[in-house]
């Protein structure tokens, strides 16, 4: 009995490593067949445009927030007390130098005013008068010398009297946009009321903007900086005339003023406004297409494109540092020469040692050769 039981188990253990024997010869026998069609399958091949990188001069920029000011501007205040007669403030109204802004009520002045002049003249002719006598020697020095301050004295009062309605008269000093008043005829006006601003209409704005003083230090007269209004607005082109002479203690920023030559594109004055500034002297650098440029876990890179020794182009990873982006384009400060043929459109899809379709190859080696 124990005799048959040990050959039944020998005869199941035969069997099971016959089984087993068949099934790792059948998998053996697959995998061989899947390597062999996956050797006859063509290489995946990514299509992409190439960009050849090119060496562009470059001056590095910092950004600071600065202030539109008019050339000139003030806070127009009446300097004598008195009743509003005549306004004539319409808010953005452009007016000319001289224009009549505020009249206030000079009937009074010009009573007295009346009175002076008659007065004057009485006086020059006593004083005339008084000249024929002392030439017939009719009448004394004294006399004329009395009569001579007397007209001096009248004339004075008299021009006085000019000089009030003058100043109760309230004219534009320059060529300038009044903005929000609020004064009306029959209005009372204390000496020094605030009546409006005027902001000077002229062919030119100051930008007044701090920048560090480090970056004072490489700004000179005459250097060009562009200027933001808004973040989609377009760049206004502005040129510095004028650095302060001294760097705030608490701040350690020096203030700069620009001059914008076209006021007309300019921001209205008080308005904030972006600057860039150029900082340091320009330098060569790389430019490459911004879609050229791939971002990753271990840093910046882009994808070279090699050609093989089979003909074929792959795709080879380098490391990058990139900087600012100018326009549709990036600098590169290291990792990439000048004439190097970057992956630019399409090089999302790539990895390292991918084979790649130049779609551009032409445009390509004809940027390479200029």
């Amino acid at each position: 009995m124990n005799h048959r039981a040990w050959i039944g188990s020998s005869l199941l253990l035969l069997t099971v490593a016959g089984i087993g024997m068949g099934l790792a010869a059948w998998k053996y026998t697959s995998l061989k067949a899947s390597q062999t069609a996956a050797a006859n399958q063509p290489e995946p091949m990514e299509s992409v445009t190439a960009a050849v990188a090119k060496a562009v001069e470059h001056r590095p920029t910092t950004t600071a927030i600065g202030t539109v000011l008019a050339l000139r501007s003030i806070t127009l205040r009446n300097e004598l007390p008195g009743t509003v007669q005549e306004v004539r403030l319409a808010p953005g109204q452009v007016v000319e130098a001289g224009t009549v802004l505020v009249a206030l009520d000079v009937s009074v002045e010009e009573a007295e005013l009346k009175a002076q002049q008659a007065q004057a003249a009485l006086a020059e002719t006593v004083l005339e008068r008084a000249e024929r006598l002392s030439q017939k020697h009719a009448a004394a020095q004294e006399e004329v010398d009395r009569a001579r301050a007397e007209r001096d004295v009248a004339r004075a009062q008299v021009a006085r009297t000019r000089a009030i309605i003058a100043k109760k008269t309230i004219r534009a000093p320059f060529r300038a946009r009044v903005g929000l008043a609020d004064v009306h005829p029959g209005q009372y006006l204390n000496e020094g009321t605030e009546l409006t601003t005027l902001q000077g209409v002229d062919k030119t704005a100051h930008v007044d903007f701090s920048v560090p003083q480090h970056v004072a230090l490489g700004l000179r007269g005459g250097e060009s900086v562009e200027v933001f209004a808004g973040a989609d607005s377009p760049s206004i082109a502005a040129r510095i005339v004028a650095l302060d002479a001294r760097v705030d203690p608490a701040t350690r920023n020096a203030l700069v003023r620009a001059s914008i030559e076209n006021a007309a594109n300019a921001p209205p004055p008080g308005a904030s406004v972006r600057v860039q500034v150029p900082v340091g002297p320009p330098r060569q650098v790389v430019a490459i297409p911004v879609s050229a440029l791939r971002k990753g876990p271990d840093g910046n890179h882009v994808f070279l494109l090699q050609r093989v020794a089979d003909g074929k182009t792959r795709a080879q990873l380098r490391p990058v540092q990139s900087g600012a982006i100018l326009g549709d384009e990036i600098v590169i400060h290291a990792g990439l020469s000048p004439g190097e043929e970057v992956a630019a459109s399409g090089s999302f899809k790539l990895r390292d040692g991918a084979l790649v379709a130049v779609k551009n190859q032409g445009a390509a080696m004809a940027s390479r050769n200029q």
